[in-house]
């Protein structure tokens, strides 16, 4: 069942991803399923973007959109009442990277990732990353999941 966004703009995805501040990418979240999740992010053009180097913003940084799009894919799935385990970004593979840089691109980054397996000690999802029509980055992210109790 997909279901749409419900209000979860940058105020919510502040209050429940673990980055804060510029850290926190996203903008808001488009819709979602038990197995996939689209978001939008504007942050790529900010001058203080925290990921630039010196006066660009590398597309490799995309891993890290796609990354909290799953961090955030994994709150929406806790629920409301409910508290996402604490996850770390293990991998990215096959990654394809279509442009040099983000801070060129004019419009809204588009953010997709689909789960492709999940067990107690990890999660596997395929991520693509656009601007309009034209493809940004693509790859796989392995996220290595806390042991119940752990700290993060």
């Amino acid at each position: 069942m997909i279901r749409e966004g419900g209000g979860r703009d940058r105020d919510w995805l502040l209050a429940r991803l673990p980055q804060k501040g510029a850290m926190n990418l996203l903008e808001r979240i488009e819709r979602w399923s038990d197995e996939e999740i689209a978001c939008t992010a504007r942050s790529h053009v900010a001058p203080g973007h925290p990921l630039r180097c010196g006066d660009l913003l590398p597309s490799c940084a995309a891993i890290e959109y796609a990354a909290q799009a799953v961090a955030a894919h994994g709150a929406l799935l806790a629920g409301d009442d409910g508290t996402a385990g604490a996850g770390f970004l293990a991998s990215a593979r096959a990654v394809d990277l279509h442009v040099a840089r983000l801070d060129d691109l004019a419009g809204p980054l588009a953010i997709h990732a689909r789960r492709l397996s999940a067990d107690a000690s990890g999660l596997l999802y395929e991520f693509r990353v656009a601007c309009g029509s034209a493809r940004v980055a693509s790859g796989r992210l392995a996220i290595a999941l806390a042991a119940a109790g752990a700290s993060a």
